[in-house]
């Protein structure tokens, strides 16, 4: 029930109202007015929207920028692990007088080999053979192709050859 006040009363009380910046509905009751410094204490839903919109391609800008990031930093990764396999084969060559066959293979780095040629002076030259960022074996070749021995990744498609993102990545 709305209570009626009289003109005079109601007047001043508008006066007093727009001092203290509220208005009352009901008595007792304070609600904001126009001009209170409560007024403006909540978002519309377009802001929302507009803010939620803005976050939206802000995050698919950078899960864009991301993407390419990891396809370069997994030919990166393969580079160095077939850096490390090549330096490992070189102490192997300077302990043993020459590399392991294609049939020895990588293993001959964690395990001391057997058949020919022999290692005399066997040590482990890693604690455990790494797979390239895709999951499979590094490959190994001697003599190789393309130089004294091979040491090389099948890429992204994990077939020899390819381009891009599935191009080989050897020490050559």
């Amino acid at each position: 029930m709305i209570r009626r006040f009289p003109e005079k009363d109601a007047n001043q009380m508008n006066r007093n109202q727009r001092e203290l910046g509220e208005v009352r509905a009901f008595p007792g009751r304070r609600v904001p007015g126009p001009g209170s410094r409560h007024s403006q204490a909540a978002f519309t839903l377009i802001e929302v929207m507009v803010v939620v919109g803005i976050i939206a391609i802000m995050s698919t800008v950078v899960l864009l920028s991301l993407t390419g990031n990891t396809e370069k930093a997994q030919r990166t990764r393969a580079q160095q692990d077939v850096q490390t396999l090549v330096s490992a084969l070189q102490l192997y060559k300077l302990d043993n007088y020459s590399y392991p066959s294609t049939q020895q293979g990588l293993e001959a780095l964690v395990s001391r080999p057997s058949g020919e040629p022999a290692a005399p002076n066997w040590k482990p030259y890693v604690q455990k053979l790494p797979n390239d960022p895709w999951n499979r074996p590094y490959q190994y070749l001697n003599p190789g192709s393309r130089g004294e021995f091979d040491v090389y990744s099948l890429g992204a498609d994990g077939k020899p050859g390819g381009t891009g993102e599935g191009e080989d990545i050897g020490n050559w």
